[in-house]
């Protein structure tokens, strides 16, 4: 067999798999973005229907969920110090970032359960109106992501410590990378649009 045929049979059995692994992720992402704005153009829609009940206004916390937002923002941070070290090839360090990253994520779902079930407590559960039937769907839509997001980011944590940096992990770690950054610039887009101009309007 010759030099060229060997290098042919490489790119197949190991580039493609990767760009095609890749590629079908970004898929992904894309099909996400669909979902997302779909949520986003029925907040749009409902976003004032309130049907004599209460406002964005009458019980969203900015403070609180300003806190939140930089949980969230903080935790994108600590997962590119995570790539960093994985460059490195400091293991202890990118499962430490990673650890971190991972409690951050955690601190934002506790606060965000938190608040829906003070929401439902106080009779504002999403089937009160369309205003919380939208926000409900959009913000604990995004909340689920977040949850798969921490599950996906343990089950590596372990994969790293069994298996190194293998090529194959390099790669989750950065299409986690990608979904944990995609799922920040969709809550700016929910901070501003459903909190901000909530208490604002």
């Amino acid at each position: 067999m010759s030099s060229i045929d060997t290098n042919a049979r490489f790119y197949v059995l190991e580039d493609h798999p990767e760009n095609g692994s890749l590629l079908g992720f970004w898929l992904y992402l894309m099909s996400d973005c669909l979902i997302f704005a779909c949520l986003f153009a029925a907040y749009a829609v409902l976003g004032r229907n309130y049907a004599a009940g209460p406002s964005g206004a009458d019980l969203f916390s900015l403070p609180m969920v300003a806190l939140n937002t930089a949980l969230l923002l903080f935790s994108s941070i600590t997962y590119g110090f995570a790539m960093l070290e994985m460059q490195k090839q400091a293991m202890r360090n990118t499962l430490i970032w990673l650890g971190v990253t991972g409690v951050l994520g955690a601190s934002f779902i506790f606060f965000e359960l938190s608040e829906f079930i003070s929401l439902i407590a106080d009779g504002a559960g999403p089937g009160r109106s369309g205003f919380l039937t939208s926000f409900f769907a959009l913000v604990g839509t995004h909340g689920l992501h977040v949850s798969f997001g921490i599950i996906w980011l343990i089950t590596l944590m372990f994969q790293l410590k069994k298996y190194g940096f293998s090529t194959e992990n390099r790669r989750r770690l950065m299409c986690l990378s990608m979904f944990w950054h995609f799922l920040d610039v969709v809550w700016i887009g929910v901070f501003t649009f459903v909190y901000l101009m909530g208490v604002l309007s």
